[in-house]
């Protein structure tokens, strides 16, 4: 059981790990606390925007759309491996998933097949949304999957985690696809090589 770390801890974690770190508007004040409780952390979920264009891209992940409010993430992370900070606290990413799952990325285990979407994962996750259209043809540029695992890593340094505790919503909720174009077991063998 992990207290999630400050916005201020956060952000230097992110540009300790080499990152590029964009600060967009009020975002370490920028959440959806008011629904409900963020933490404890247990892991850090990627995601695939189906968006092309960064400027676009980050307004949607900070604002959100109709029906479902910003952030959407804690950070984007575009094709350049620019991580642009767009809240902090709870977010509209990870919605309702699979209790054994949450239970495998505490204990760190091989993950169960998501079959049930009955926990509320934007309270234990961190989020990170990755700029692509997650139609498997849009390319995912070395630098940005390099971003992806650098930033996972980051956060699971902080908090003493190895690379089980970095899942996909595609492993977290049923139906869900994302991120494609890559595979999660690959971007824990990069989040690995960071932590070793």
């Amino acid at each position: 059981m992990s207290t999630p770390m400050s916005a201020s801890r956060f952000l230097d974690a992110l540009r300790d790990a080499g990152l590029a770190v964009v600060q967009v508007g009020a975002w370490s004040t920028h959440n959806r606390n008011h629904k409900g409780p963020w933490g404890p952390v247990h892991g850090v979920m990627i995601h695939h925007t189906v968006t092309r264009g960064t400027a676009g891209t980050v307004r949607i992940c900070r604002d959100g759309y109709a029906g479902l409010p910003g952030p959407l993430c804690h950070g984007v992370i575009a094709k350049d491996g620019t991580v642009h900070l767009v809240g902090y606290g709870r977010a509209n990413h990870a919605g309702l998933g699979d209790d054994e799952v949450l239970r495998a990325v505490i204990a760190e285990q091989g993950l169960p097949r998501d079959d049930e979407a009955t926990t509320d994962g934007n309270r234990y996750f961190y989020g990170f949304e990755c700029e692509n259209l997650g139609d498997g043809v849009d390319p995912w540029p070395k630098v940005q999957l390099e971003a992806i695992a650098k930033a996972a890593a980051a956060v699971c340094r902080v908090h003493g985690w190895t690379q089980r505790s970095v899942i996909g919503h595609l492993e977290w909720q049923p139906g869900k696809v994302d991120p494609r174009g890559f595979t999660m077991a690959s971007m824990r063998e990069r989040v690995a090589d960071l932590l070793r």
